[in-house]
């Protein structure tokens, strides 16, 4: 059976229940819009989510952890909730507990005596929104009662896995082996002294969080140089180029996070890709004032019309929040896309850095050494490998520091390792100039 309800709806829904994933049990265009057949696939297995389809082109249902049969009883469940997909996902929670779900021999899903997912054995839909479940029966459902279509899911929970699907070593030492290689790192090319990172992602993701959060590993308490926190629009609206210092009064490390303004779903808002692709190029002075509705022009009296490779980036990292992935809307998606294969043709080397993981999984926030144990968070990363086209080796899973006061080592280790990828890329494309460095020199010999 393949599901009706898209990768992008079973993701929102999934991320609004939490940490859970959708098997599905019942189809009714191929097992039939009877209450027999839906009971007999679906009854004494919860918790569901069933989802119905009309002729009109709506997608909507209900939530329940409540297990179906055909006692004909309501069931108490102050879980429960109706829902809708129209352009966005609409979420009406259960206002009387007590009859969130009735049990109907000859009907299909049958929450309260709100919305019913094929009546009486037909293929219809009863809606009565009122005392038990409050929406609008037009935006639900375009009050079109035909039902094409009727889904039920099981809602599983995603279970521990037995062994780590990435090995990492949780211990103290493996903290300072970080940090040693770290400061030890030498570029590849003898011209470029540190490594320059571009942290490009949605507005809020955490990109200067996950500055601030290196910045702190290494000055051995929280830090906020970058500016960060919670807001519609980018916070950062000024191109910088971070140097972070070994300890209070120590000397700059081989790397360079460059912090820019986040970009936006809207047209003409948040950073302009021929900025991000100025930046990557080398050709943008720090602290320059990003312009949304206009990129720097190279005419522009600040523009570095010669950039040396040490101006240029080394590796780009985009910067995505993993508790929010599923309702990533498909414009930036899309922008996401066409940067990445623009940074593609340069040759330069490209990670994911997924943060907020243990607000996206209650295991990890449970205890953040079981990142590699989550099959939540494996399926996410599977997920976003498959929608952004880039190799799960390529995804780091991390988490900022935003709310503590104090370092915690698994933590700082999960945000080194991010950091000796980033090297690690960086010399792959290092390797490769040299590589046409070495072939032009013959070429002139």
């Amino acid at each position: 059976m393949n599901p009706l309800l898209t990768r992008r709806q079973q993701r929102t829904i999934c991320s609004d229940i939490g940490n859970v994933k959708l098997k599905l049990l019942y189809k009714a265009s191929i097992h039939g819009f009877t209450g027999a057949v839906f009971h007999q696939r679906c009854d004494n297995l919860s918790p569901t989510l069933s989802v119905g389809y009309n002729s009109s082109g709506h997608v909507f249902g209900g939530y329940t952890a409540q297990s179906f049969n055909q006692s004909g009883q309501y069931m108490h469940d102050n879980t429960a909730f109706l829902f809708s997909f129209n352009g966005k996902f609409c979420k009406y929670p259960v206002v009387t507990p007590a009859n969130a779900v009735k049990m109907v021999s000859n009907s299909g899903p049958y929450f309260g005596e709100a919305l019913v997912l094929i009546y009486g054995n037909k293929p219809v839909v009863y809606s009565a929104p009122g005392n038990y479940y409050n929406f609008n029966a037009e935006e639900m459902h375009g009050n079109n009662l035909n039902l094409t279509e009727c889904e039920v899911y099981q809602v599983e929970k995603s279970a521990e896995l037995e062994k780590p699907w990435r090995t990492i070593v949780w211990e103290s030492e493996k903290r300072k082996e970080l940090m040693e290689g770290i400061k030890a790192y030498k570029p590849l090319i003898s011209s470029v002294s540190q490594v320059r990172v571009l942290l490009v992602g949605p507005v809020g993701a955490g990109k200067s969080s996950f500055f601030n959060s290196i910045n702190s590993v290494f000055k051995g308490h929280v830090t906020s140089q970058a500016i960060a926190g919670c807001a519609a629009t980018s916070l950062t609206t000024q191109f910088r180029s971070y140097s972070v210092k070994a300890h209070r009064d120590g000397k700059p490390l081989p790397i360079i996070l460059c912090d820019t303004m986040g970009l936006e779903d809207a047209k003409g808002a948040g950073l302009d890709i021929d900025d991000i692709m100025s930046i990557v190029k080398g050709h943008l002075p720090n602290f320059y004032q990003f312009n949304p509705t206009t990129p720097m022009s190279s005419e522009a009296s600040n523009y570095r019309k010669s950039p040396e490779l040490k101006d240029k980036i080394h590796c780009v990292v985009y910067v995505i929040d993993a508790s929010k992935i599923s309702i990533m809307s498909t414009n930036l998606e899309e922008k996401l896309d066409v940067i990445r294969r623009k940074v593609n043709l340069l040759g330069i080397p490209q990670l994911i850095l997924l943060t907020q993981v243990d607000e996206a999984c209650p295991l990890v926030k449970e205890d953040v050494r079981n990142i590699y144990k989550s099959g939540y968070i494996k399926d996410l990363i599977q997920d976003i490998s498959s929608r952004l086209g880039v190799p799960m080796s390529c995804i780091v899973p991390v988490k900022n520091y935003s709310e503590e006061l104090e370092l915690d080592v698994n933590c700082d280790i999960l945000l080194l390792s991010a950091v000796i990828q980033m090297l690690r890329f960086a010399d792959d494309y290092f390797d490769e100039v040299g590589d046409r460095l070495s072939s032009l020199q013959t070429k002139v010999e």
